[in-house]
């Protein structure tokens, strides 16, 4: 296994990335904040997701540290107009093109902004205790373009707007029934490498063709 600091604050890597198994971990490392994104962390994200796509690996895990996966954006940056910063939408494109299986390992809870990056995810697996939530319409926000298609394709209209516009908060066990999570585990991350066994043990070209036609217009 390698290991190397991504972001730092103080010292202290809020994105963490290594490669064990053949299958490649990125992990959001900033628990104490709910692990709240940053300009600099979704920057980050996208480029160490470019660094994995330009490689030979077949599979990534996107998951995060303590009990809350991710509130979305940075409050402090959020006031300064980082919800409306394309870097949301950069980060998901990036995702969402990925030649490898990417697999969100949620850990806890999903909310705000940062169900593009889960959503843009090849598979979603969630702790029990996981909810989610996208609160724009109380917010006075908009999704990025991506979130709101992609949601959509996933769980249908109707549900879609029970998300984006009733406010709707659920539960693990009713993102599996409405096909946004595809697995529910006590570890994720654990869940997620028997997700990926059969990619890692294949050619890098295999996985590709397959991903290729699954995804074809």
């Amino acid at each position: 296994m390698w290991h190397r600091r991504a972001v730092c604050e103080r010292d202290v890597p809020v994105i963490s990335a290594f490669q064990q198994d053949g299958i490649e971990v990125l992990r959001i490392e900033r628990p104490e904040k709910a692990n709240s994104l940053t300009g600099a962390m979704l920057a980050r994200l996208t480029e160490e997701f470019d660094r994995i796509a330009q490689g030979q690996s077949n599979a990534v895990i996107l998951t995060a540290a303590g009990r809350v996966f991710s509130a979305g954006a940075d409050l402090d940056e959020a006031q300064a107009g980082l919800t409306t910063s394309p870097e949301w939408e950069r980060l998901s494109a990036r995702i969402a093109t990925m030649p490898c299986l990417t697999i969100a390992a949620l850990n806890g809870t999903l909310a705000g902004g940062a169900f593009g990056m889960v959503l843009a995810c090849d598979l979603r697996v969630a702790v029990p205790g996981a909810e989610f939530f996208y609160p724009v319409m109380k917010r006075g926000f908009l999704p990025q373009p991506g979130d709101a298609r992609r949601m959509t394709v996933l769980i249908g209209p109707a549900r879609a707007k029970m998300i984006l516009m009733a406010g709707a908060r659920i539960d693990a066990a009713q993102a599996q029934s409405w096909g946004l999570v595809d697995r529910i585990a006590t570890d994720p991350v654990a869940a997620a490498r028997e997700l990926a066994a059969d990619c890692v043990g294949a050619s890098t070209d295999h996985v590709m063709a397959i991903k290729g036609l699954i995804y074809q217009p």
